[in-house]
């Protein structure tokens, strides 16, 4: 067998169901210690001068698991089933803490998830059957904290959340979104008050709720004040169908004006380790300040940190809007290799109980080192990458490494834009 087959093979024996509890490398992510993997979760080790390293296939995911992803290059063909991580999605796992963080009076897991690959936008439409298991094993593992959006699908992704957690629902957050449409494939915004009641009620009927814990603004309508908006938003608060709400990609003054009409408790924005515009455009600064919450989304630059994409990964062309994207080329996929060899490292080198960690989860460990008050929100469709994600809660780095590391990540440029130049969808961030 290959280096890549038994290097996968090894992960799943470091990652694995035990007793009713997750364990990484040996750490009970979620049992009986559950309140001092919190207390941890603060003082998050990096060697950069390791020595001995490991192949990266070590710490890449399974791209097979991705249907959605085609790799022609020489790792997919060394791929077989064996090498896979198959944790059985018929193990469910007792209800456990996870650690907490705020978003305005909501508590919410430290690692909420996002959902709208699920029914679109990353390939096609997954099993329903398969979503709403995977869903109900989120919460066994103890996630709290679910993403969506009426855009999504449309509508099938909050119908789809709205079947599977009705049963938890007192138990768990739920945001969607409002105000970002596509007809006729143009994108637009709508936030008029008009417009916000049938998107509200459209929702509520949609996700099987007589409200939404967290309502977010996909972005904003430059046709629509924002002060306009957060009057709407306070009238839904008192009327109990909403808990809270949002604002998501705006700039830092539309949220100085919205904290001054009715504050939303938090700002979702695309954040990570490949994308970190918001802490030199202010946006960070002034969530720190209003004290309101960052919901990060694209915690992994959607799929990329994962270490499973290069230049010979292709995207479904019409059902994953990646393949439309700069930072998705196959020019880019190479020249951004650099970042994943870096991070990479840091994987080799950080150990959990002699253990090492993955791609993935050092990219999600090091957002929840930055700031307490940012809760990522990574997306997923395979069973056993949920609890590979939520084993960077085990993850932690000191001051001192965290310093080191982003010292290093300052000189690595990373190749193309988020979004293509002067589209609808790079026009509306920032406004």
């Amino acid at each position: 067998m290959n280096n890549s087959s038994n290097s996968r093979r090894e992960f799943m024996k470091t990652t694995a169901i035990v007793g009713g509890a997750v364990v990484l490398g040996g750490v009970n992510l979620f049992g009986a210690n559950a309140s001092n993997t919190q207390t941890q979760s603060n003082t998050h080790s990096y060697n950069p001068n390791t020595q001995n390293r490991e192949s990266s296939t070590n710490m890449k995911r399974d791209s097979q698991s991705n249907t959605y992803i085609t790799n022609k290059g020489i790792e997919s063909k060394n791929l077989t089933q064996d090498s896979t991580r198959n944790i059985k999605d018929s193990t469910f796992i007792k209800p456990q803490n996870l650690p907490q963080r705020k978003i305005g009076n909501l508590n919410v897991s430290a690692l909420g998830l996002g959902c709208m690959g699920m029914s679109a936008n990353h390939g096609p439409a997954r099993d329903k059957k398969e979503m709403i298991k995977l869903l109900h094993r989120a919460i066994e593992l103890g996630i709290t904290h679910f993403d969506t959006a009426e855009i999504y699908g449309p509508h099938t992704n909050e119908e789809l959340l709205g079947e599977a957690l009705k049963p938890y629902r007192d138990k768990i957050t739920i945001n969607t979104k409002f105000g970002l449409y596509y007809p006729f494939g143009k994108q637009m915004q709508d936030s008029s008050p008009k417009a916000l009641r049938r998107a509200l009620d459209g929702s509520l009927r949609r996700l099987k709720s007589d409200y939404v814990d967290l309502y977010t603004q996909h972005r904003v309508d430059t046709d629509t004040p924002i002060e306009e908006v957060a009057q709407t938003m306070q009238e839904f608060v008192k009327e109990g169908k909403i808990r809270a709400w949002a604002l998501g990609e705006a700039g830092s003054k539309t949220i100085e004006r919205a904290c001054k009409e009715f504050a939303p408790v938090a700002m979702q924005s695309q954040y990570s380790m490949a994308f970190r515009e918001l802490e030199s455009n202010g946006i960070m600064k002034t969530c720190e300040k209003q004290g309101i919450a960052l919901v990060a989304y694209s915690p992994l630059d959607r799929g990329f940190l994962t270490g499973v994409m290069n230049e010979n990964t292709t995207f479904h062309p019409t059902l994953d809007f990646r393949a439309g994207f700069p930072r998705y080329t196959k020019e880019a996929l190479r020249a951004n290799q650099s970042i994943i060899r870096f991070i990479d490292e840091i994987a080799q080198s950080k150990r959990v109980n002699g253990k090492r960690t993955t791609i993935a989860q050092i990219a999600l460990a090091w957002i929840l080192a930055q700031r307490d008050f940012i809760i990522p929100i990574p997306e997923t469709t395979n069973p056993a990458h949920l609890v590979e994600n939520l084993g960077a809660l085990a993850i932690h780095f000191s001051a001192d490494e965290m310093r080191t590391i982003n010292e290093k990540l300052v000189a690595i440029k990373i190749v193309s834009d988020r979004y293509p130049p002067n589209s609808d969808a790079a026009r509306s961030v920032g406004l």
